[in-house]
C-alpha cells in the first residue's frame, strides 16, 4: 500500500512540472513578442515629427503637419486642403524623409 502511495505523489509532481513548461512555452511564444511589438509600436509613435510620411492603418499614405499628445493632423494628396485629424495609434507605420529633399 506504500508504493501505490508513493507513485501517486510522484505522477502529481510531474503533472505540477508539465503544466509549468506549458506555461513558459505559452508565454515565450504569445506574450513576449506581443510586449516587443507594443514597445516598438510605442518608440514609433512618440518619435514621429511633423514631416514624416505616415501610412495608417486604413491603408491611405499622408505627410504629418501638426502633433499634439495623442492626436496628429495627417495631410492626403498633392492638393493641401485633405487635412484630417487623427489619433496617433491610428498610425502603422512611418518614414522619415530624406535629409536631401527638405
Amino acid at each position: 500500500m506504500a508504493e501505490g502511495a508513493a507513485g501517486g505523489e510522484g505522477m502529481g509532481a510531474i503533472m505540477i512540472i508539465e503544466i509549468i513548461l506549458i506555461i513558459g512555452v505559452f508565454y515565450f511564444l504569445m506574450i513576449r513578442p506581443q510586449k516587443k511589438e507594443q514597445k516598438k509600436m510605442t518608440a514609433m509613435l512618440s518619435a514621429l515629427e511633423i514631416g514624416d510620411y505616415v501610412l495608417t492603418s486604413s491603408g491611405m499614405y499622408g505627410v504629418i503637419i501638426d502633433i499634439t499628445d495623442d492626436t496628429v493632423i495627417v495631410e492626403f494628396g498633392n492638393n493641401k486642403n485633405c487635412r484630417i485629424p487623427m489619433r496617433k495609434a491610428a498610425i502603422a507605420e512611418v518614414e522619415k524623409p530624406d535629409a536631401e529633399t527638405k
